[in-house]
C-alpha cells in the first residue's frame, strides 16, 4: 500500500476523534436564559465569567479542520469555567439554522457560529443578535447584512498572494500550464483564496520578467475533501495529461488529487500547492519534498482568538472590526519545521 493511501487511511481515523468530545457538548443542559453577572463598576468579573456559557454551532465535523476548531474552542472556554455547548451541523443547512435556535434556548451568552452559507444563516444571526446574545462568526464568510461582531479567519487573499509568489520563484520563470481545485461553486473563501494565488503569480511574474504567462486549463470541484480531490483530479489528468501544476484552494482536496497524480506515473511532473490550510498531513509532505507549499489556516488559532474575543466582549468591550484577520504565511520547505506537529489533530 503506497503512502498517500496511508494517509487517506489516517484522515478516516482522524474524522473518528469527532465524537470523543466530552458531555459538556451535548445538546442539554438548563434551558431558562442566562443572565450577564456583572461587578458593582459594571464590568463582568473573571470569577462571574463562570457562570456563562458559550454555544458554537460548526457546519460539520466531518474534518479534522472543523475538529481541532471545535476542539480548541471547548478547551479554551472550560479552562476559563465557562461551559460550553456545540451542535453539528453535519453539512445540512436546515440543521445548522436549527442548531442556532436550540443553543439559544439552552441559554447561551455567546454564540459562535461556522456558518455553512454566507445568506442563509444571516436571519439566524440576526435573530441571535436581537435576542441579547452576540455573534462571532468564524473561519468562514457571512453576509455584511448580517449583525455579528467580528469575524475571525485566516486571510485568504494575503495566503493566496504569497503561494502564488513562491509557486513563481519556484518555477524560475517556467511556463506555468495549471489545473485548478476549487471546493464548492460561490462559496466566498475559495474564491478569495484562488484570487490571492493568481495575484500573487501575476506580481511576482511581472517582478522577476516584467510580463505575465500562465494558463490555467481545468477547474474540478473537489467539494473540500480528500475523495473529491482525488476524482476531480483523475478526471482532469484524462482531459489535461500535460499539466505542470496543480492550484488546490486547500490541503485535503491536493492530498487526495496526490493519489491521481501518483497512479498516472505524474509525480515528478506536477508540482502542487494549496491556498489554505497546513494540514499536518501536507506539512509532512512539504518536509520530505513531494508537496509544494500551502497557505496557514490554523484552527488552533482561530479558536483561542475567537474564545479570547468572547471573553473580551462579555466584559463588556464593544469595540472590533468586522474582521479580524490570523497572520498570513506561506508554508514551504524553507519554514515548515517551524508549523510542523505531528502529534496535532489538524
Amino acid at each position: 500500500m503506497n503512502k498517500l493511501n496511508q494517509i487517506g487511511k489516517s484522515l478516516l481515523i482522524i474524522l473518528f476523534t469527532a465524537g470523543l468530545f466530552s458531555c459538556t457538548g451535548c445538546i442539554s443542559g438548563p434551558k431558562s436564559p442566562g443572565k450577564n453577572p456583572k461587578s458593582a463598576s459594571g464590568q463582568i468579573s473573571q470569577e462571574a465569567l463562570k457562570n456563562f456559557k458559550v454555544g458554537m454551532a460548526i457546519k460539520t465535523l466531518n474534518a479534522p479542520y472543523f475538529v481541532a476548531l471545535t476542539k480548541t474552542i471547548q478547551r479554551k472556554t472550560e479552562e476559563l469555567g465557562m461551559k460550553f455547548f456545540y451542535i453539528d451541523a453535519q453539512d445540512d443547512l436546515n440543521k445548522q439554522i436549527a442548531s442556532v435556535e436550540d443553543l439559544l434556548a439552552m441559554g447561551i451568552n455567546i454564540l459562535i457560529l461556522n456558518p455553512l452559507d454566507p445568506k442563509a444563516l444571516v436571519q439566524a444571526t440576526n435573530n441571535a443578535t436581537k435576542s441579547g446574545v452576540p455573534v462571532i462568526i468564524v473561519d468562514s464568510s457571512i453576509d455584511p447584512s448580517a449583525d455579528f461582531v467580528t469575524n475571525i479567519q485566516s486571510n485568504n487573499l494575503e495566503n493566496g498572494e504569497l503561494v502564488g509568489e513562491w509557486l513563481v520563484k519556484k518555477t524560475n520563470g517556467d511556463k506555468l500550464k495549471m489545473a485548478l481545485l476549487s471546493g464548492a461553486q460561490g462559496n466566498p473563501v475559495g474564491k478569495e483564496r484562488r484570487q490571492g494565488i493568481f495575484r500573487g503569480i501575476i506580481e511576482q511574474q511581472l517582478r522577476s520578467v516584467g510580463k505575465v504567462e500562465f494558463e490555467v486549463v481545468s477547474q474540478g470541484w473537489g467539494n473540500w475533501t480528500y475523495e473529491g480531490g482525488l476524482k476531480a483530479m483523475e478526471d482532469i489528468l484524462v482531459a489535461h495529461p500535460d499539466i505542470n501544476v496543480l492550484v488546490s484552494e486547500q490541503d485535503a482536496m491536493a492530498l487526495g488529487a496526490m493519489q491521481a497524480i501518483e497512479e498516472a506515473g505524474k509525480t515528478r511532473d506536477i508540482l502542487i500547492v494549496a491556498g489554505a490550510d497546513g494540514q499536518k498531513e501536507a506539512l509532512k509532505l512539504i518536509r520530505e519534498g513531494r508537496y509544494g507549499a500551502t497557505g496557514m489556516n490554523n484552527p488552533v488559532v482561530i479558536g483561542e482568538q475567537a474564545v479570547e474575543t468572547a471573553v473580551k466582549i462579555l466584559m463588556g468591550v464593544h469595540d472590533f472590526p468586522k474582521i479580524m484577520y490570523t497572520p498570513p504565511v506561506c508554508i514551504s520547505g524553507e519554514n515548515v519545521d517551524k508549523y510542523y506537529n505531528p502529534d496535532a489533530i489538524f
